[in-house]
């Protein structure tokens, strides 16, 4: 399964940078889907995109956390139930789907969209003991 993905991500890491998307427009993009996202010819992780700029995030360990996204100064920010300080991402789409820049700094993490495939997000329950 992992390799299959990862031999996707290679194929489809972005090569054009177009224009940063919007909030308008990256929520017309991602409302109702779950994207794959690799770093490096590597899957990274999934997001499940909700109504009213909810998400899900998971980096693939079934470890799923809730948060929401706006838009600020021309970047997609997220905050997380886990995490309250702001991960911000300059979003822009290429033909192979959403290339994902954090901070838009070119130097920092640069996240692109795996497009579909045919793989589900996993989310395992809260942890319970005794």
């Amino acid at each position: 399964m992992f390799m299959r993905t990862a031999i996707l991500f290679s194929v489809l890491a972005p090569s054009v940078v177009a224009q940063p998307l919007s909030g308008a427009e990256f929520d017309a993009y991602t409302q109702g889907k779950t994207l794959f996202y690799g770093f490096d010819g590597v899957a990274y992780g999934v997001e499940r995109y909700l109504p009213d700029r909810r998400v899900i995030w998971s980096f693939l360990d079934g470890d799923c956390k809730q948060g929401v996204w706006y838009e600020q100064d021309g970047q997609i920010c997220f905050v997380y139930e886990d995490r309250p300080d702001p991960q911000c991402w300059v979003f822009t789409q290429s033909g192979g789907g959403l290339v994902a820049q954090f901070e838009g700094d070119p130097e920092a993490t640069e996240l692109y969209e795996a497009g579909d495939i045919d793989e589900e997000m996993v989310c395992h329950g809260p942890d319970v003991g005794v």
